[in-house]
């Protein structure tokens, strides 16, 4: 946005509507980092007209703001010298309906969100990367033909192929990604005190709030709006009825407070296999972590490859359970919900508001459904008859729903073999029990009580297709 000021000869001179157009020419000169303007210079009209060029093709971009408030920059004092008729355009941005946006662009294609995005916000929006198949993002907003700025959050933990993956990508589009580095006090403190893995034994949280939320918030309070690579598919319990547009419900923008950061998702609606589709098609860089088994890419301790069966986002943090599953750059997707208590034959629970239910999973005439009466004789029995598999599960667990298919196929073979396939939903009330007695650790936990002893042996296995299932029971029954 060019602004043109009055010649400071004619003081009285008013500034109007006209004279802030909302595109550029190609041809303008790029902006000079705001630190370069010197208070002499905002009574020189060809310095300031630079120094706020966001020209809509082919400009260059200014870095991140890390700073927790730009009171030297140079929109509120721009605000002080343009008339209200302009300032009651930026009231009616600020109050958008992005519900009603979203609404809008629920059908549209990624080119066309992040088009928008682009367009609504120039300057002041970045693409968030993390180095895994978001790279997508980076490809719509350069079909766009509009300048656009990306930021990464570099934890210090990454993998050397992620590393080199940053810079294969900015050779590729020809940018330069602003990274964004966690506190050296900060981190110090966090090791000094409990280690480098602290986080296998008290969760993920502490560190990740250390290496990523806080400098993820001082890397947003420099902008009014961001693009997320988030899908509803990779996350069924915690993104799956993310928005493509929405008012930011946890971080704070440049002017501060609740809505004052936009935040895009504009592959919400999108599945990974056309994510996947796309990058192909397009011949776009991807890191090579991809090839080895990685999908959900994030720091080397904490990123696993996924194995057959096992849905994508059980790479991450894969000692806790499923609803832990977001680092806090998401924070806002998950709610919270009261664990229900379940019915006799633990076949569903009561969501929170008590209307809702979250609908069982594992149904099939060849599997046993346990209740808590049912799993305990059968762990007492000393002298079985038959050899048992019972998978402990939770409905809402992704993990558990990934590998339904598996176990049900599983239950189909193994149906006239005198081996029985059974479920016991071990959640809510009965998690301690199955805990202290049948060896869960997180969800889902599949036991084989062999005929004949009455010892349970757990399954070590991270693979979950039927064949390896079936060869663990037949190894034992």
């Amino acid at each position: 946005m060019a602004l043109y000021v009055a010649s400071s000869s004619s003081p009285s001179t008013s500034i109007s509507s006209s004279t802030f157009p909302f595109s550029t020419s190609s041809s303008e000169l790029s902006a000079p980092p705001i630190s370069s303007l010197r208070l002499s210079d905002w009574n020189r009209p060809h310095v300031l007209s630079q120094g706020v060029n966001s020209s809509r093709r082919n400009c260059s971009v200014k870095p991140v703001n890390v700073e927790p408030k730009r009171n030297g920059s140079i929109v509120p004092l721009a605000a002080t010298i343009v008339t209200p008729e302009v300032v009651e355009v930026v009231e009616k941005v600020q109050v958008e309906d992005y519900d009603q946006l979203a609404k809008e662009l629920e059908c549209a294609s990624p080119l066309e969100v992040i088009d928008k995005a682009l367009e609504k916000f120039g300057n002041d929006i970045a693409i968030a990367f993390s180095g895994a198949e978001d790279v997508a993002l980076i490809e719509f907003a350069h079909l766009t033909g509009r300048p656009f700025r990306v930021f990464s959050l570099d934890t210090g933990r990454l993998n050397p192929e992620t590393y080199r993956f940053f810079d294969t990508v900015e050779k590729h589009y020809g940018i330069r990604i602003e990274y964004m580095f966690p506190d050296a006090v900060e981190v110090q403190a966090l090791v000094r005190n409990k280690g480098l893995f602290s986080f296998y034994e008290d969760g993920h949280q502490e560190c990740c709030r250390i290496r990523k939320v806080r400098p993820l918030r001082r890397a947003l309070k420099g902008l009014r709006a961001w693009i997320t690579g988030q899908r509803k598919d990779q996350s069924p319990g915690t993104r799956s009825e993310i928005p493509v547009v929405q008012v930011d419900p946890v971080f704070e923008g440049i002017d501060g407070g609740i809505g004052s950061l936009v935040k895009w998702n504009p592959v919400s609606n999108v599945q990974g296999e056309d994510i996947w589709n796309f990058l192909r098609t397009m011949n776009v860089p991807v890191n090579s972590l991809h090839s080895q088994g990685y999908i959900s890419i994030g720091c080397e301790p904490c990123t696993r490859p996924v194995l057959p069966g096992q849905h994508e986002r059980e790479g991450r943090w894969w000692w806790e359970d499923a609803k832990a599953k977001e680092c806090g750059l998401h924070k806002g997707n998950i709610k919270e919900e009261n664990t229900a208590h379940l019915n006799g034959n633990g076949n569903a629970a009561a969501q929170a508001n008590g209307t809702a239910t979250v609908p069982d999973i594992f149904n099939n005439q060849n599997l046993v459904t346990l209740g808590r009466t049912g799993i305990e004789n059968l762990a007492r029995l000393e002298n079985r008859k038959e050899t048992w598999i019972v998978v402990l599960y939770a409905p809402w667990c992704t993990f558990c729903q990934a590998m339904e298919a598996s176990y049900i196929e599983l239950a189909e073979k193994m149906k006239g073999t005198g081996v029985k396939v059974g479920k016991f939903r071990a959640d809510g009330e009965h998690k301690e029990y199955a805990k202290r007695e049948l060896q869960l650790g997180s969800f889902p936990t599949i036991l084989c009580f062999p005929k004949g002893t009455c010892r349970p042996i757990k399954y070590p296995s991270e693979k979950r297709d039927a064949e390896s299932l079936m060869a663990f029971v037949n190894a034992l029954r």
